[in-house]
């Protein structure tokens, strides 16, 4: 059985645990943090494209299917495209389990039905136009990836206990899904914070995936957004972690920085 073939029969439950643990795992760089802010200097609010992302992603994580149903509704009012939009769903798999995502991505297909029926007739959008790398190259290609988003090399004593983990979030995670460049990586983290953020229990992995956030460019502005956006749209719950991770990723970076 090839690499590839063993990655697809990876649990969904193994990738929640571990890839949302990136940056508590790895020995992280305050230069290389800083470096990625200064150079990406983002705004202080979201679009409203940006908006819907983590809304859209916390609905699905919570299985609220009506309010996941206006959320892609406004999403895709405010320019999502529908391409944009089924990439969000299918990422979101490796975080919240594949019966969430195609339960979700059964919403996204009855929404553009009837938008359609409507007479509304939103962007179909891109398809990934890189070609994604296979066998020793996509490993190569992930690595990358995750080195960059973790700000460090990955590394530690759960990937020295099951290796095989780190390979198939190499290549699987971090290279198959995160090589698609059909959706940004600031769009890609803004969905995992909202599954994350409605996901109690997994409060570490938050906490990594808000670092992660502001290394690919995000500002803590447009995160605070992102909680009152949570806490707007009846999920206090989930913006009181996402509020917290924030809180908490602000205070290492302020301590690393000094």
């Amino acid at each position: 059985m090839n690499n590839i073939t063993r990655i697809k029969q990876l649990t969904p439950a193994i990738l929640l645990i571990c890839s949302c643990s990136l940056a508590s795992q790895a020995a992280t760089s305050d230069a290389a943090t800083a470096s990625i802010n200064q150079s990406q200097a983002a705004g202080e609010t979201l679009t409203a494209r940006q908006q819907a992302i983590p809304l859209m992603a916390a609905f699905m994580a919570s299985s609220q299917m009506e309010k996941l149903d206006k959320a892609l509704n406004q999403g895709l009012d405010a320019g999502l495209t529908v391409n944009e939009a089924k990439e969000i769903l299918v990422q979101l798999y490796a975080y919240t389990g594949f019966p969430r995502s195609l339960n979700a991505l059964n919403v996204l297909m009855q929404v553009t039905q009837a938008r359609k029926q409507r007479g509304i007739h939103d962007i179909q959008g891109k398809e990934p136009v890189k070609p994604v790398p296979a066998g020793d190259e996509l490993r190569r290609t992930g690595t990358e990836n995750q080195t960059r988003i973790s700000g460090a090399p990955v590394q530690g004593p759960l990937f020295e206990f099951v290796p095989v983990i780190n390979q198939f979030l190499q290549t699987h995670l971090f290279g198959d899904i995160f090589a698609r460049d059909n959706l940004d990586w600031q769009s890609r983290e803004l969905a995992t914070v909202g599954a994350l953020a409605a996901t109690p229990g997994v409060e570490a992995q938050l906490l990594s995936h808000t670092r992660a956030s502001l290394r690919v460019g995000l500002s803590r502005g447009q995160l605070q957004q992102l909680v009152k956006i949570l806490r707007d749209n009846g999920e206090p719950q989930a913006a009181a972690r996402a509020e917290q991770a924030l809180l908490s990723a602000q205070a290492s970076a302020d301590k690393e920085s000094k």
